[in-house]
């Protein structure tokens, strides 16, 4: 699989990454999309603190521990919980990073994070304190790059100002283009986007509309109704009939020079297969690309705006 360099750092990333917080927490099944993952030319794994109590993370570590330097390894940190209280409280202070880091060292058996996001963000935070806490933790060779996980645009300039982040993940899909806004902004900068959601929870595979869960029937999708769904992907797909509607909406964000990788959940073989396939497509012509974007919505963020 192609490889692309993160922002200006040192990382050279498969252009379809894994997410992994769809693995679940049964191990041995776990272990094996994990190992088919990385047969297959994916390189890049994402993971968080957050995802079932910290278990992803000792799965993932278990998978790579013999061979840890072939693997581009990014997790995620800010949300907290302690036993006895109910439910995630947002922490994003230096103190809480530089012990969750630790945390996860342990879970992930390495002694190195190669990506380390802060797992949200908001402008009420000492957004100072947590750039220091990651340089910090870089000065110390714990973490090689850090960034953010997050859509909210306020919070984006201020790290984009302020900080050396490498990438922000973001919800990105043809069903989804809010992150357009900032493309170009952030490849000025030369900070990667890592897309999330690259798919629309299905809605961009070849599994019918009609199989969608009750919510997207009564609600449809972001702005979309489930009609406008239909109608869509009727459209999407008639642009270049020789793609299957993975390998479009995968080529569709690929295509943009911002983007580094799109992170693709699975939680059978058979959805990998078809994430990393898809990989590996011809790309779109700029013709197909601007039939995309005449077919889908270009919404921006409404919230979170300074």
């Amino acid at each position: 699989m192609k490889k692309r360099k993160l922002g200006a750092s040192d990382l050279a990333v498969s252009e379809v990454g894994l997410g992994c917080m769809s693995l679940g927490t049964e191990k041995n099944k776990a272990l094996s999309l994990l190992d088919e993952a990385i047969e297959l030319g994916i390189n890049y794994l994402d993971t968080a603190d957050l995802y079932d109590f910290g278990r992803n993370e000792e799965i993932v570590g278990e998978a790579i521990q013999n061979r840890r330097h072939d693997i581009i390894l990014a997790t995620k940190a800010g949300n907290r919980w302690e036993e006895g209280k109910e439910g995630w409280y947002w922490d994003p202070s230096k103190a809480y990073i530089k012990e969750a880091v630790k945390k996860s060292l342990t879970r992930l058996k390495t002694d190195y994070i190669d990506l380390y996001q802060l797992h949200g963000g908001t402008m009420e935070d000492n957004i100072d304190e947590t750039i220091e806490a990651f340089e910090e933790l870089k000065q110390e060779g714990v973490i090689r790059y850090y960034g953010i996980s997050s859509i909210r645009p306020n919070v984006i300039k201020e790290y984009v100002r302020k900080s050396n982040i490498t990438s922000i993940m973001m919800q990105f899909s043809l069903l989804d283009r809010r992150p357009e806004e900032w493309l170009s902004l952030l490849e000025e900068h030369q900070i990667s986007v890592v897309a999330r959601g690259p798919l629309a929870k299905g809605l961009l595979t070849e599994k019918p509309l009609e199989k969608a869960g009750d919510r997207v029937k009564q609600n449809g999708y972001l702005t979309y109704s489930y009609d406008e769904l239909a109608h869509v992907r009727k459209s999407v797909s008639d642009i270049a009939p020789d793609l299957s509607m993975t390998e479009l909406s995968l080529q569709y964000l690929l295509a943009q020079p911002a983007v580094t990788s799109v992170i693709a959940g699975a939680s059978k073989i058979e959805q990998l297969k078809e994430n990393i396939k898809a990989a590996g497509a011809r790309s779109l012509s700029g013709q197909e690309i601007k039939a995309l974007q005449f077919h889908t919505k270009r919404d921006i963020y409404e919230a979170h705006r300074s």
